[in-house]
């Protein structure tokens, strides 16, 4: 069986395309390609890229490419482990969380709000609430209307 070599081929890529080469003159009938070379075939494309990893290694394009991307996005292929349950750790506060809201009204009426390490309150109701209370009498300035 004749193979093509290049003396242009990375030193990984060559030994990668003799282990094909020696598996092709090993093989009877028309045997699939094991999943071992197929593994190292992937890493190789990953690497060097597709279309000179399929010309070096007598594969069809496509079929290489389909398990690059099958590799790439996580997906395994037969023998290998697939994780079923991914544990996320919760975010971490870098520090305390601190702020200031002051609210003036045309009368003068004054709120001040110290929020420190704790999370903010509705503030919108809050604001709302302030802006519709007459101080003066403490009732709400939408019912004298």
């Amino acid at each position: 069986m004749r193979t093509t070599r290049s003396r242009h081929l990375p030193v990984g890529l060559e030994s990668t395309r003799r282990r094909f080469d020696r598996w092709r003159e090993a093989r009877t009938g028309r045997s699939r390609i094991p999943e071992v070379l197929w593994a190292s075939a992937v890493k190789a494309a990953v690497r060097y890229g597709l279309n000179p990893t399929s010309r070096a290694l007598r594969l069809d394009y496509y079929a290489l490419k389909k398990r690059v991307s099958s590799a790439a996005a996580g997906g395994g292929h037969e023998g290998e482990g697939v994780a079923t349950f991914v544990e996320l750790p919760a975010p971490v506060s870098m520090g305390s969380c601190e702020c200031i809201v002051e609210l003036e009204d045309p009368r003068g009426a004054k709120m001040r709000v110290h929020l420190k390490g704790m999370p903010a309150p509705d503030l919108m109701a809050l604001s709302r609430g302030f802006w519709s209370v007459d101080v003066r009498h403490g009732e709400s300035r939408q019912r004298r209307t």
